[in-house]
This record gives structure tokens, C-alpha cells and sequence, in this order.
């Protein structure tokens, strides 16, 4: 396990301030958050390429905050390679245990093995300077796990491949953590991939960690504005809360929005657009929440639709709703056309 505690780091434009967070045995953890909010200086603080102003890393109970980098028996892989040019794969992945004078016939064994389990042991004999991009980049995480480290740290590693590529190598990913179990830390501006990937997330704003939870807790139910917003939730209101009898009665610019969850006073309203359901008819069900609107905008995104819908009472911002391709198709929804938005209380999150 590792475990950081109220940990502060200042480089002027990159920062950190008093985070804290802890990472379990053999956990795919990933870290979100825009440009700049200090994900790769967490991960290089964690590694020992800058030392902490303050604060505390323990990695297995060890204090290792102010021990040498080579000394933690921590990986990192950056999303451009940073191969040695001038050795072949197999000398590339090897060299970390040349370094500690690991005996030949065992550097060959452990290459030959890392080297099947990332699908590159045809490369072995290459130079990177005539490999692909996602092949370089299997050649990177295989030199970091070669080590046997008990995190392997990596910032944003697909984010300079092709999105084929980029599929590929997630799923490698995948493989590779079930089958080594070493806890993983992951940078990424990636949804999908934080999804597919992480047991759980932690998404940064300005140097601090501003929430913490499994994927679908984070993204369904935001702690904050500015992760509401960074997460695209798509609907995301003022109002002020009034409980009664169980439920909420929320007022949000002269409309009543009902939700499950009992917070009185001044909140933050947020629901996403896949839990709204449109129609060209009232619906008839048990959802505390139907509004009658007309559509202002529709955005094509493939196989998803994402239409925004006016209600006209009082607020001026419109509802999301995320709607299937046939869906759209068979209600021949167009711009300008009245429709009714229905979604349940358990769908309002509030905050």
C-alpha cells in the first residue's frame, strides 16, 4: 500500500498542496483532472524526481519521502517512451537489471518473459528508432515491470497513440495488471479509460485532490462544482432545498426539481443526461420530475445524440439529455420541436 499524507510541493506554475490519498495492494488507480492541476508532479513526487516541501509518503509502512528515487522500488512511465536510441528492445527492457548485476541468463529469462507477456518478443532484436508508437510504448511499461516494482506510475501512456492503438494497448493494460497484481497509478484526460481501467479515481483541480471513489460513484455523483463541470455532467443548477415528508423540493430559477436526497438550504443540483428520458408525449410513470420543453440544439456524437431542451420557466439554461441514435430516428425529433423531459428523484444528485 501507499499512503501519502498532507503533501505540498511548489514549482511555480506545477503545485501540490497538503494532498493526501492512499492506494491499495494491487489497485489500478487513475488520476484525473485539466492541465495543470498537478497530476504528473503527483506522480513525480511520488517517484523521488522532486523531493516533498512537506508532507509524508509511506510506501508498506516505510517512510520513503526522503529516500534516493532508485531506492523506493517505485516505476514510471511517461507517455513519450524515453527509450535509449541506441540499444536494441531486448538490451532496452534488460537494462535496469544489468545496472543491479543481475546475471545474464536470468536478465534473458525475465526479458523473454515480460517481453511475451507485452506481445513484443519479435522486437527483440530492433532498434526504437523503427518502431511504432504503441510499440515503443509496450517496450517502456515491460523495462518499468521488469524491476518488479511495487507501484508502477503511469503518465498518461496512450495519450500519443491512434485511437486503435490506444484500444489495444488499454486492454494490454488490463491483462498485464491481472496477471502481475502490481498496484498502478494512471494519469489521464480519459474517461473511457478511467473507466475501463481504474478500481478507483481521484480527480484534481489546482494542486488539490477534490474527490475520491470508484469511477461510477465520481462521475455519477460529483462532490463539487468544478467536478460536475470537468466530468461533463451536462446538467448542473443552483437552488435552494426544502425537505418535507422525505423528499426534497428543490427551487431552481422558479422550477420545482424533487430529489431523493435530503439536503436542505442553498445546494449544487446535478443530472446526468443519460438518466433523463424524452418524449414527444407525457409519460405516464412513477419519476417525480417531467417538464414540458422545446429543443434548441441538437449535437451529433455517432451512435449518441445530445439534445437541449428549453422548459421556459424561469431558468435559462437548458436541459442535456443524451438519447440514442434510433430513438432520435424514430421520433423524428427535430430543432424547435416540443417535447416532454422525465427523469426520478433517486437521478437528482445534490451537493
Amino acid at each position: 500500500m501507499i499512503r501519502i499524507e498532507n503533501l505540498s510541493k511548489d514549482l511555480g506554475e506545477f503545485f501540490l498542496r497538503d494532498v493526501s490519498l492512499e492506494i491499495n495492494d494491487g489497485e489500478y488507480f487513475m488520476v484525473l483532472g485539466p492541465t495543470g492541476a498537478g497530476k504528473t508532479i503527483l506522480l513525480e513526487t511520488i517517484a523521488g524526481i522532486y523531493r516533498a516541501d512537506s508532507g509524508r509518503i509511506f510506501l508498506d509502512e516505510q517512510d520513503i519521502t526522503d529516500i534516493p528515487p532508485r531506492e523506493r522500488n517505485i516505476g514510471m512511465v511517461y507517455q513519450d517512451y524515453t527509450l535509449f536510441p541506441f540499444l536494441t528492445v531486448e538490451d532496452n527492457i534488460g537494462f535496469g537489471l544489468k545496472s543491479r548485476k543481475v546475471s545474464k541468463r536470468e536478465i534473458k529469462r525475465r526479458v523473454d518473459e515480460l517481453a511475451n507477456l507485452m506481445a513484443v518478443f519479435h522486437l527483440l532484436h530492433r532498434y526504437p528508432g523503427t518502431l511504432s508508437g504503441g510499440e515503443q510504448q509496450r517496450i517502456a511499461i515491460a523495462r518499468a515491470l521488469i524491476m518488479e516494482p511495487k507501484v508502477l506510475l503511469l503518465d498518461e501512456p496512450l495519450s500519443a497513440l491512434d485511437t486503435q492503438t490506444a484500444e489495444r494497448l488499454r486492454q494490454e493494460l488490463k491483462n498485464v495488471h491481472s496477471i502481475m497484481n502490481t498496484a498502478i497509478i494512471h494519469v489521464t484526460h480519459s474517461f473511457e479509460e478511467a473507466f475501463l481501467l481504474g478500481s478507483r479515481m481521484a480527480v484534481m483541480d489546482k494542486g488539490e485532490i477534490v474527490q475520491v471513489g470508484t469511477p461510477n460513484e465520481v462521475f455519477r455523483k460529483p462532490e463539487s462544482e468544478f467536478a460536475a463541470e470537468f466530468l461533463g455532467v451536462g446538467n448542473l443548477f443552483q437552488g435552494e432545498s426544502r425537505v418535507d415528508n422525505d423528499i426534497a423540493s428543490i427551487d431552481v430559477g422558479g422550477i420545482n426539481i424533487v430529489s431523493a436526497t435530503l439536503k436542505p438550504g442553498s445546494v449544487h443540483v446535478s443530472i446526468r443526461p443519460e438518466d433523463i428520458l424524452v418524449s414527444t408525449k407525457q409519460i405516464v410513470s412513477s419519476a417525480r420530475n417531467s417538464f414540458k420543453g422545446k429543443i434548441t440544439t441538437i449535437v451529433d456524437a455517432g451512435t449518441i445524440l445530445r439534445i437541449a431542451v428549453d422548459i421556459g420557466i424561469g431558468i435559462d439554461i437548458p436541459f442535456i439529455v443524451a438519447i440514442t441514435k434510433q430513438s432520435f430516428d424514430e421520433m423524428n425529433l427535430k430543432t424547435g420541436g416540443e417535447v416532454y423531459i422525465t427523469f426520478k428523484a433517486s437521478a437528482v444528485h445534490v451537493f
